[in-house]
């Protein structure tokens, strides 16, 4: 969710670097932003603040309209940042952070949720009074637990360790010391992850670099290195303003012996290549995403085979998008491997959690590998005995090392924060690994030779036209109805939300039978409807559901292989057979698309939402 980018060094270079920072990480989704830096000068401008060896400035609003020298004023060495997503207290200034002890310090940014903060918040109070907290946020707890530790005598590092153990909850939070400059990086459910600027030389300790980084997500740190270490639960990064950093754990106080992680994704992947939004970017980069994910080794699909053949029960869970895919993968494990694999969102997980022992297997799927929910669900199922197989992009992400084994889909970074080559991709390797499970591995991959074909045949420019075409039509409504059955409702689902992500428009989709029980009511002269249709044994039941709507005046959008009476507008897609799916669903991700631009909407970022939701 929010966006954490942070600078350790005593290079005058805090404030240029963390801004960038900042603004690479914009795709998660934000309202307001703030940077505070140890400050290495006397700042004049009105709208910051001096007080200590803090400085700082405050924003509600986009970092992309800040500039550099709009911040001149903010001189300094070590800095950190911070995209805010609000959930506790409104959007406001006052509530924005970077947040700060009462004499300006310490200054805290921090992600996810402190749960206790209530009893913390009290307790300060009693000894403070009412005037210590300025903000309405559970994050300022934390610079004023520190301060209180500190004024016991403790250092920086001492009162931060005691600050963090008293803190329950899933965050992630790194605290800027005023005096030395150093930051210190703490994690326990929420990602966090550290970069080392200046790479050491082969002799010398992964440590000794005068540079380092932390941030929420890798790609803030593409422009500055590739080698990232990552925190676990329960441990913290302590990084000198210069000289080496140092990696423990704050519950034990034991020492961390940590390696570097070469990543191998590139800044080109993380930018929008020309294209007028990420979302188009990513939407056309399927094209070579899906192949991509495709091209997984017989060897890891064998041993993902290998773990659910030994299981008596599979389950599926994810969230969102990716529940969707869920939905979708279960309808081919059941018609092509013969096994039932009962799907719940992560946050209904409870609901399955007590059919769930040592013979079982949870199938988890996700784009960010850090999604609150999901994790919460690995945990629960993990307690119970089961093996976890994920489906993950993000490498070396939480869910990732939480898990037994993990098929990567591998279509590199994705900054829109409505999911759509992911989707595609989690989905296609659903129905590998089904067809694997039910013993023909080979008549999926044969499959996909010829549907990938059909794809990079279709997905053109003179579709995108027509597309953006018929979403003229529907720029005006306010509400939209989708249709599927079988592999085609989880698609509806699918689309309907992606309508509604980018779009604000309200789309409601559902199984085409259960028009009649009661939806139908509100369908009437105009009301716009989509319906996917395939060559499949399902397409006469969606004629006649289609026909049943426009008897009742919908106006009705198509989106099959062949153009139908009934439709109004027609979105032609190629006959792929058991791939069909997700040319639909790309088809719905580009009128998605169209529709948001149309609206005066920006599809990378809808209001509201993050591309990683990172607390329950």
């Amino acid at each position: 969710m929010c966006g954490i980018f942070s600078y350790a060094s005593n290079k005058q270079q805090g404030i240029g670097k963390v801004l960038k920072g900042l603004k690479d990480l914009e795709y998660r989704g934000y309202d307001s932003w703030g940077i505070a830096v140890k400050s290495g000068g006397t700042p004049s401008h009105k709208s910051s603040e001096a007080q200590g060896k803090i400085i700082f400035k405050k924003a509600v609003g986009k970092i992309s309209d800040a500039r550099e020298e709009d911040l001149a004023h903010l001189t300094g060495s070590s800095a950190l940042g911070h995209t805010r997503w609000a959930t506790h207290g409104g959007v406001s200034e006052k509530n924005t952070h970077p947040h700060f002890s009462a004499d300006h310090s310490v200054a805290v940014v921090h992600n996810g949720i402190i749960e206790n903060y209530q009893a913390e918040k009290d307790a300060l109070v009693r000894k403070y009074g009412k005037k210590l907290f300025r903000s309405e946020t559970d994050t300022e707890v934390i610079p004023h637990l520190i301060a209180d530790f500190a004024a016991k005598g403790r250092s920086f590092e001492a009162a931060c360790v005691a600050a963090a153990r008293r803190l329950k909850g899933r965050f992630a939070f790194i605290a800027l010391d005023g005096a030395s400059g150093a930051l210190f990086a703490a994690r326990d459910g929420s990602p966090l992850v550290i970069g080392n600027g200046s790479p050491p030389s082969r002799k010398a300790s992964a440590g000794q670099s005068a540079e380092w980084f932390a941030a929420s997500d890798i790609p803030a740190l593409l422009d500055y290195t590739k080698k990232i270490y990552f925190l676990e639960n329960g441990e913290y990064a302590l990084l000198p303003a210069a000289g080496q950093a140092k990696f423990l754990n704050f519950r034990s106080g034991k020492r961390v012996a940590k390696k570097a992680v070469a990543i191998s994704w590139t800044k080109q992947s993380a930018t929008k290549g020309g294209h007028p939004h990420f979302m188009l970017k990513e939407i056309l980069d399927q094209k070579d995403s899906i192949p991509t994910t495709l091209a997984i080794s017989k060897k890891e699909i064998a041993a993902a085979v290998r773990m659910l053949k030994s299981a008596s029960k599979i389950f599926m869970t994810g969230c969102g998008t990716a529940g969707h895919m869920c939905m979708g993968g279960e309808y081919f494990f059941i018609e092509k491997a013969g096994h039932a694999t009962p799907f719940v969102p992560a946050s209904e997980f409870h609901k399955l959690a007590p059919f769930i022992d040592g013979k079982s297997v949870l199938i988890t799927v996700t784009q960010s590998g850090e999604t609150a929910d999901l994790l919460e669900a690995i945990k629960e199922a993990k307690g119970r005995g089961a093996k976890i197989l994920s489906l993950v992009n993000v490498r070396n992400s939480s869910v990732e090392r939480e898990s037994d084994l993990v098929l990567p889909i591998n279509v590199g970074v994705e900054k829109a924060v409505a999911s759509t080559k992911a989707a595609t991709s989690q989905l296609a390797l659903l129905i590998l690994l089904a067809h694997a499970l039910g013993g023909d591995e080979a008549a999926a991959r044969r499959l996909f030779v010829r549907a990938v074909a059909g794809l990079r045949e279709w997905l053109s420019p003179a579709l995108l036209k027509k597309i953006e075409h018929a979403a003229k039509r529907f720029v005006a409504r306010e509400h939209l109805y989708v249709i599927g059955k079988s592999l085609y409702f989880p698609v509806a689902l699918e689309a309907a939300l992606k309508i509604k992500e980018v779009s604000y428009i309200h789309a409601e989709g559902l199984a085409s039978g259960e028009l009649k029980h009661g939806t139908i009511a509100l369908i009437e002269k105009g009301t716009p409807c989509m319906v996917f249709i395939a060559n499949d044994a399902f397409k006469n039941d969606l004629l006649g559901s289609a026909s049943e709507l426009k008897a009742r005046g919908a106006f009705l959008i198509g989106i099959s292989p062949e153009k139908h009476p009934v439709f109004d507008e027609w979105i032609p897609v190629p006959d792929m057979k058991e791939a069909s799916p997700l040319t639909h669903m790309i088809a719905a991700q580009i009128f998605a698309y169209y529709l948001s631009v149309q609206r005066g909407h920006n599809p990378d970022m809808p209001r509201n939402l993050a591309k990683s939701v990172t607390v329950k």
